[in-house]
């Protein structure tokens, strides 16, 4: 019975892993299926949010209409940079990546450096908050 229980949680994914794969979803430009990768109640907090936009979003659908349309304003072709941190507690990454791609409305290059924190129960996001620079366009 050990053996059976010990197989079962190497076979749960980290919150490094888990994180990693939002990440890649967001590259696939795939909003809904990062979507689906949260928890029904997530709560999303975005500290350096311009004035308009939300700091906070509660639940999956909410950030879903959030980010459902991110990938027509911003074309993201790459990460070039990431760095997933994990930390004592096993539920919670930490991530400093960049993104390189277009700003589609006016073609304009895009590059921006993001701090993500992310919480996760049962394999799902529960609590994300990520920090960037609003000026940047």
């Amino acid at each position: 019975m050990n053996s059976i229980k010990l197989k079962k949680m190497k076979d749960t994914p980290t919150a490094v892993q888990l994180l990693r794969n939002s990440l890649d979803r967001f590259l696939a430009k795939d909003m809904k299926g990062w979507a689906k990768l949260c928890d029904e109640n997530v709560v999303a907090e975005f500290p350096f949010a311009p004035v308009g936009s939300p700091a906070r979003i509660e639940g999956r659908t909410a950030l879903y209409e959030y980010l459902r349309n991110y990938p027509n304003f911003i074309d993201v072709r790459e990460i070039p940079r990431l760095k997933i941190y994990p930390i004592d507690d096993t539920n919670v990454a930490i991530a400093e990546w960049s993104v390189s791609g277009t700003v589609l409305g006016n073609r304009n290059p895009y590059e921006m450096s993001y701090a993500t924190f992310a919480t996760f129960r049962d394999g799902l996001i529960v609590n994300y908050r990520e920090y960037w620079n609003p000026m940047v366009s």
